[in-house]
């Protein structure tokens, strides 16, 4: 009788189509505007987007443990753009959910939570992350924006600052 050789197991091979579960991660930002002059109309108002190197987005990062998604978005406004003085319009509060995979990570499954706030301040100090920065009116931010997801959103805040002007 041969002794058992203590051969390598083969992985199980897994059926077709499966993955690994996605992590979860949470984000918040701001469809930052600025008014042109004070009372001005919603066509009048200048948004914020930042050039991330290969697209174009709002200022948004990661919650950090403990904080809620306002208190994320106003530091990470903060960090990206330099701006202090921001306030939230109204009730705004849309969400966007998407996949992606990470090299580093893998399968993540994202929500960002977007608020619409808005600020006097035009001045904008980028941050290491970004590459260039510039506020435009509703139509050419649309056209700017890299991802549809992005430009839902600010259809929706465009819809929303149409129908709450404060």
């Amino acid at each position: 009788m041969k002794p058992k050789r203590n051969a390598a197991k083969k992985p199980k091979a897994k059926p077709a189509g499966t993955r690994p579960p996605a992590r979860r991660e949470y984000s918040a930002g701001f469809v930052l505007v600025r008014r042109e002059a004070p009372n001005s109309s919603p066509n009048e108002m200048r948004f914020l987007l930042l050039d991330y190197g290969k697209h174009w987005d709002y200022p948004k990062g990661h919650l950090e443990e403990g904080e809620t998604a306002w208190q994320a978005a106003v530091r990470e406004l903060t960090e990206e753009t330099g701006i202090r003085e921001v306030r939230r319009v109204g009730d705004f509060e849309q969400q966007m959910h998407y996949f992606f995979t990470s090299p580093k990570k893998g399968p993540i499954s994202k929500t960002v939570t977007f608020f619409i706030g808005e600020t006097p301040e035009e001045k904008v100090t980028l941050s290491h992350e970004h590459e260039d920065s510039e506020w435009l009116g509703y139509l050419a931010a649309r056209d700017r924006l890299t991802y549809d997801t992005a430009k839902e959103i600010l259809d929706a805040a465009w819809m929303y600052l149409q129908s709450h002007t404060e």
